[in-house]
């Protein structure tokens, strides 16, 4: 037995398959509007404001896929060596716990009511001398053109706190 569509409804399925195709990009993505920060980053030392960090907050990479930015620092730490590290923040708001050898940090990732700028407060507990510390920081990424992003850092630390304007390059 043959069943036969009409016109009208063959025409109704092609609309909803249609809008289904076009609307499917923004139920996948949920950061669908937000800055992506995805690429390799070079420091910018003229640029950059560096304030008592002589060495800066070295260079990076940023992967940013759907909910999740997953940050790999190069760095070069005080006695010379290359060091590195990755940071996996979710972007949705939710805490996010990240392990490296000055201990745990909790971290809150949220972004600006236009989508521009996402603001990264984190913070870190960790044994020195014998004591219990707690640093605090912030991190606030706006992306100035596609080949350069702005990062604002201020940390609050036992010695007071730190600002940085640090410029990148997109490699």
């Amino acid at each position: 037995m043959k069943t036969r569509i009409s016109g009208s409804t063959l025409f109704k399925l092609l609309s909803v398959t249609l809008i289904l195709m076009l609307a499917s990009p923004v139920f996948t993505n949920g950061q669908a509007g937000k800055a992506n920060f995805s690429g390799t980053w070079i420091l910018n030392q003229a640029k950059s404001n560096l304030g008592e960090n002589p060495r800066g907050g070295g260079d990076f990479t940023a992967k940013q896929d759907g909910n999740l930015l997953t940050v790999e620092r190069t760095f070069t730490s005080r006695d010379g060596q290359s060091m590195s590290s990755t940071m996996n923040y979710t972007l949705d708001g939710k805490e996010s716990v990240n392990t490296s050898q000055r201990g745990d940090s909790k971290s809150v990732a949220s972004w600006s009511s236009d989508g521009k700028t996402l603001t990264i407060s984190t913070t870190r507990s960790f044994n020195m001398d014998g004591e219990t510390r707690t640093m605090k920081s912030s991190e606030v990424w706006t992306l100035t053109d596609q080949k350069t992003i702005n990062i604002q850092s201020t940390m609050s630390t036992p010695n007071g706190e730190r600002k940085m304007s640090l410029v990148y390059d997109k490699k």
